[in-house]
Parts: C-alpha cells; sequence; structure tokens
C-alpha cells in the first residue's frame, strides 16, 4: 500500500508571461471589432485588450485558447471534476488497470487526506481502513475476479489521475467554483496552488479571480 499527497501537473506549454496566448487571443478578438491595426509586436495591445474584454464580460473570445491539466487526487475529488461539462476528461480506468502487477508496485495507492492530520486516531481509523481495503481487493484478484469486480471495494481514498482540457472562459468558472471556502477540502488542496501558480504563467486571464481563505 502507498499514500501518496494530492498534487497537479499543468501539460499544456505556457509561453514566457503568457505572451503567445495572449496574443493569439487579441488576433481573434480583433475581428468582432476589425481593430488588427492596433495589434503591436511587444504583446502590450494583447494583454490591454484580454484585460478589456474579461473587464466588459466578453469572455467568448477567451474561449478560444485552451489548457489541459493533470490532477493526483483520490476518486471521491475526481466525481467533482467531471461535473465541468464544459472540458474533454481522461481518467484513469479501474476497470483495466490491475494494482496488483508490478507497474503499479503490487499494490493500490491512496491519497492521504488532508483532513486527517497524521498520528491522530482518525488518520490511524482511516489507514487501517484502506489497509483492509487493499487486502480484500487483492485477495479477490488472486480468486479470478477481474480488476473491474475486484474495484468495487476500494473507497473513495484510491489514487486517480485524470487530465482536464478546457477552454480559459471554463476554467475560470472552474476556479470560481473551486476555490471558495464551500468546496471540498482536498479539492482546494490542488485548486489553490494550481490557480496561483496560473496566475504567474498567464497574467490577466486569471488575476481577478481570488482563492478564499
Amino acid at each position: 500500500m502507498k499514500i501518496i499527497n494530492a498534487g497537479y501537473e499543468i501539460l499544456t506549454q505556457i509561453s514566457e508571461n503568457g505572451k503567445e496566448e495572449l496574443q493569439h487571443i487579441e488576433k481573434i478578438g480583433r475581428v468582432c471589432y476589425k481593430s488588427e491595426e492596433r495589434i503591436t509586436e511587444d504583446g502590450k495591445s494583447a494583454k490591454e485588450f484580454v484585460k478589456r474584454v474579461i473587464d466588459r464580460g466578453h469572455e467568448a473570445m477567451i474561449e478560444h485558447s485552451s489548457l489541459s491539466v493533470k490532477f493526483i487526487v483520490d476518486r471521491g475529488v475526481s466525481h467533482e471534476l467531471v461535473r465541468h461539462r464544459i472540458a474533454s476528461f481522461a481518467q484513469e480506468s479501474t476497470r483495466y488497470c490491475n494494482y496488483s502487477k508490478d507497474r503499479f508496485d503490487n499494490g493500490v495507492t491512496f491519497i492521504r487526506p488532508v483532513f486527517f492530520a497524521e498520528g491522530t486516531f482518525q488518520y490511524s481509523d482511516w489507514l487501517m481502513a484502506m489497509g483492509e481495503a487493499e487486502k480484500t481487493y487483492l485477495e479477490l484478484l488472486k480468486e479470478g475476479a477481474t480488476p473491474q469486480e475486484a474495484r468495487s471495494v476500494l473507497p473513495n481514498s484510491t489514487k486517480t489521475e485524470i487530465t482536464i482540457t478546457a477552454n480559459y472562459r471554463e476554467w475560470r468558472n472552474f476556479f470560481k467554483l473551486r476555490t471558495e471556502k464551500a468546496a471540498h477540502p482536498q479539492m482546494r488542496e490542488v485548486t489553490i496552488p494550481l490557480l496561483a501558480e496560473l496566475k504567474q504563467k498567464l497574467p490577466v486571464v486569471f488575476d481577478d479571480i481570488e482563492a478564499e481563505v
């Protein structure tokens, strides 16, 4: 059994300070106004244009750029992620992945719950439950069950990897919902640092979104 922390990986290559991405949006957006002559090569006009369309609520323009992010979370969190309908998903499948194999280190990986501190009774109880789940899962496989049958005993804490591709407008909506206080703690565990990183890599697009503390 392996216990790991939740995490994420940005899969889309982003240019320095998001210059090329902003210029792409500007080039498309200026078609609406036929103001292509205002485009500057240094990227300043792109930054101003994108900020202006976002401030005015004209976010259809930022749908022309997209971002792919891989989340390493538990299956409970993944069930919330796929509720964002205007996106494409690719998720690790417990139907086909056989965790008794060497490439999975012959066991199940679980996501450490951020709300149970190690050394507490709650964490100990959780750890015991994960051990029992893995033991039963592996026994079912030995008895001839298929991975899709044996997975029925795996809990929400089972680690999964899910890649999401969505346009910038949907990502903005995603962060507004998934970084607020009411969001699940394990969701906020990955979305708050992701938002902070994207604010640095794609200024203007996410600058006005603040995670609740």
